[in-house]
């Protein structure tokens, strides 16, 4: 672990000429991130401790079925960069756009565009709170359960350590070590999948002790064969909400449609294309259904604290294990993981304070952007600190409602303006006030009030809303389109030359 942030402080502190020069380079790289640097940085970024932690911890309580879940991820890695990813390079490239509202102000050009720019800012810091605190919620437990760091202590140290290196690198440092941590991510999550295995003698020893446990549920029933048996201790209804809810982060959340700006050329694209699924898909394979695995590591009385207790189902799995190395090397992976993930959030939060609302209310010289991002994603990680001392919900259930903002409120209006030449700055604003409305009525408002909605998640509502909200507006405001020179100008007429190119 020392030798890792040695490691990342050295890579962060080389980075830092190259990525304090302009803004430019600090937001995006200057564009110049090669394709499998991205294609790992990419998934790194995706696939958070959240996943590592506390999707892995949540398949304790709801068996194999719950690998389901990381089938739809896979998926919506596809469609992302198969439909979202070379038109957005592209786009950003005519636009000059360097974060995800300012695209939104250049490509819905009118009068309301600043007001869809600082709208869209809002909602990204809004879903960020609650997707940063997931994140350090679960590194804190894991430091506790493993080294009896007190939870405090760990969480103040992933919040800080990990902005302070993202506030040296910027773009620049984030991509090369998101890079290293995806290949140790990916080596983790093979790893971690062979523990339980290992540790009970064999495939079939594990599968015939978790076939039939007497282990209870968090209902209290028995769950009997329920870790083996699809949709027996939980809906699928509940599967798919989750599934989409985060999966369809990869078509709507900033920090992963920023690495779509990075892309150096064509061919780094293709590579990307080709190879994100991959990585994504294999490691989802492993880490999904590991808490129901670790069913056959524990005892009966074990079992009952951690059905509870699911973000702690990973470290109680190590420590059980009781290797100091296999241990070491995890650790070092999940936080990897986690790292990587809590750093392109911040300089999201960063470039979103201050590019696309600060900048926007008074308009600031360019070299005090770079300087007074720094300031606000300190403070930024301050409050998030507060909200992962006091925690509103479980892992999982964060980084879910941060995904289900996302996309109610972003996918119509980015995939409007990557293919729908109809779209208007009045559809885009409906589109993202109803996707974060029916998103806070619902999670608050009916699924706490009515039993029977409970497994509904708030992304299918909300997203049929906003979406709705978008084509309606839309259509009734067509006068309120762009001008067509300026279609033209994010459509184009040719293919776009390579950036390094010229």
């Amino acid at each position: 672990m020392v030798v890792y942030l040695i490691l990342l402080i050295t890579f962060g502190w080389y980075l830092q000429r190259q990525a304090s020069k302009t803004v430019g380079e600090y937001y995006v790289a200057n564009r110049r991130i090669p394709g499998w640097v991205v294609s790992l940085a990419f998934f790194s970024t995706f696939v958070s401790t959240n996943t590592y932690i506390g999707q892995a911890g949540e398949s304790f309580r709801y068996g194999l079925s719950w690998t389901w879940v990381g089938v739809f991820w896979a998926v919506f890695c596809i469609i992302s960069w198969q439909i979202l990813g070379p038109r957005m390079r592209n786009q950003s490239i005519r636009l000059k756009s360097f974060t995800v509202p300012d695209y939104f102000q250049l490509r819905y050009q009118s009068q309301l565009s600043r007001s869809i720019r600082v709208l869209s800012a809002v909602i990204i810091l809004f879903a960020t709170v609650w997707y940063m605190t997931g994140i350090a919620k679960g590194c804190a437990h894991l430091l506790h359960t493993l080294l009896d760091i007190p939870y405090a202590y760990g969480a103040a140290f992933m919040l800080f350590f990990t902005c302070f290196y993202t506030i040296a690198g910027g773009m620049y440092g984030i991509m090369w070590t998101d890079a290293v941590q995806g290949i140790l991510m990916f080596i983790v999550a093979i790893v971690m999948i062979s523990l339980p295995f290992v540790y009970v003698g064999g495939y079939d020893v594990l599968m015939a002790k978790i076939a039939l446990v007497d282990h209870v549920s968090k209902k209290g029933t028995p769950i009997g064969n329920g870790l083996v048996t699809f949709g027996q201790l939980t809906s699928f209804t509940y599967i798919v909400g989750i599934g989409l809810s985060i999966g369809m982060k990869q078509i709507s959340e900033p920090k992963l449609l920023i690495r779509f700006y990075t892309v150096k050329d064509k061919a780094g694209m293709k590579f990307a294309m080709t190879w994100t699924p991959i990585f994504m898909g294999v490691s989802l394979v492993c880490v999904m259904g590991l808490g129901a695995l670790v069913h056959g590591m524990v005892t009966t009385e074990e079992a009952a604290q951690l059905i509870n207790n699911t973000d702690e189902v990973v470290g109680f799995m190590l420590k059980k294990f009781n290797n100091p190395l296999i241990s070491g090397i995890c650790l070092m992976g999940l936080f990897a993981a986690g790292m990587a993930a809590l750093a392109s959030v911040t300089l999201v939060v960063g470039t979103t304070l201050v590019k696309d609302m600060w900048n926007v209310w008074k308009p600031m010289p360019t070299e005090r952007i770079i300087p007074r991002t720094k300031v606000v994603m300190l403070l930024y990680c301050v409050i998030v600190y507060y909200f992962t001392i006091f925690p509103p919900a479980d892992v999982v259930e964060l980084s879910a409602f941060a995904g289900s903002v996302y996309v109610a409120s972003f996918f119509p209006t980015i995939f409007g303006g990557l293919y729908f030449r109809w779209g208007t700055d009045l559809g885009a604003i409906a589109s993202m006030v109803a996707g974060i409305v029916v998103n806070i009525i619902w999670r608050f408002g009916v699924r706490t009030r009515y039993e029977s909605l409970g497994d509904i998640h708030e992304v299918f509502p909300a997203f049929i809303a906003s979406f709705i909200a978008y084509v309606l507006v839309s259509k009734l405001t067509a006068q309120r389109k762009p001008s067509p020179d300026h279609l033209t100008t994010v459509f184009g007429t040719e293919p776009t030359v390579d950036y390094v190119k010229g």
